[in-house]
């Protein structure tokens, strides 16, 4: 199953500011994001990405793997505005570039997904292009999301 996404989940509602960032890969996408989230009347949500030791890379290397899961497509950048809606413009801004590198380039930096692909090679292979098929797919949407026109008026 592909994983869950809470900030889709939370645009659902129409009142939640949301923002998802990673500080190593944008970091005026990420200070943008926390500034409109203050600024925004209503509840907000920021999802950050933060890399753990237990991803087993090399600690001070964490704004790289950051950015290579943004590059990849796995971590898309983003920020959903209600507000804008009642300017006519669409609430959902993306931020990132389309992906410029696979996702199993990120994905075997980091010992999590390295170590199945060890043990269980044909295994971490079916994951793999799942994983990979997944973070296309909903590129893909966001992609798609983010270049909808919200014109209030219905136009025949």
């Amino acid at each position: 199953m592909p994983k869950k996404d809470l900030g889709l989940l939370m645009m659902t509602y129409g009142n939640i500011y949301v923002a998802k960032v990673a500080m190593g890969a944008n970091p005026q996408q990420t200070v943008k994001a926390f500034v409109e989230a203050e600024r925004y009347d209503g509840p907000s949500i920021i999802i950050a990405y933060s890399q753990c030791i237990a991803h087993g890379i090399n600690m001070t290397l964490g704004f790289d793997e950051q950015k290579k899961a943004v590059n990849c497509g796995h971590w898309p950048l983003y920020r959903f505005n209600p507000e804008l809606s009642g300017q006519g413009k669409n609430p959902l801004v993306l931020d990132s570039k389309a992906p410029t590198i696979d996702f199993e380039e990120y994905a075997y930096g980091e010992t999590r997904y390295k170590s199945l692909k060890q043990s269980q090679p044909e295994a971490a292979a079916k994951l793999m292009e799942a994983a990979r098929k997944d973070t296309r797919a909903r590129w893909c949407m966001m992609e798609k999301l983010a270049g909808l026109s919200c014109d209030s008026e219905n136009k025949s």
